[in-house]
């Protein structure tokens, strides 16, 4: 089964399905800066485009590029910063 997910007016649109490793979502963020919260541990993985990162915890933004990825924890909040449209597959555990 496929999923359509739509958050901040539309400026944050993913598809969700499940495999035999678990969820994921495929997704793509317009440009801008969002806050997210984790129910379940998280692999976020850029596809194309860059997004600007504060991990929960962190003092410091960080950048991932396409092709790098970063983890969290579930239960927590990060916040996110893109500034061309970026897309990510994010796999949950």
């Amino acid at each position: 089964m496929i999923t359509a997910n739509e958050y901040f007016d539309s400026n944050v649109k993913s598809l969700g399905y499940t495999t035999a490793a678990g969820n994921s979502t495929l997704g793509v963020m317009n440009p801008g800066q969002y806050e997210f919260g984790t129910s379940k541990h998280e692999t976020m993985r850029v596809i194309e485009g860059a997004m600007t990162v504060l991990l929960p915890g962190a003092t410091e933004w960080v950048t991932y590029n396409a092709g790098e990825a970063y983890e969290i924890d579930a239960n927590k909040t990060f916040q996110v910063k893109v500034d061309t449209q970026t897309s990510y597959l994010c796999q949950y555990k």
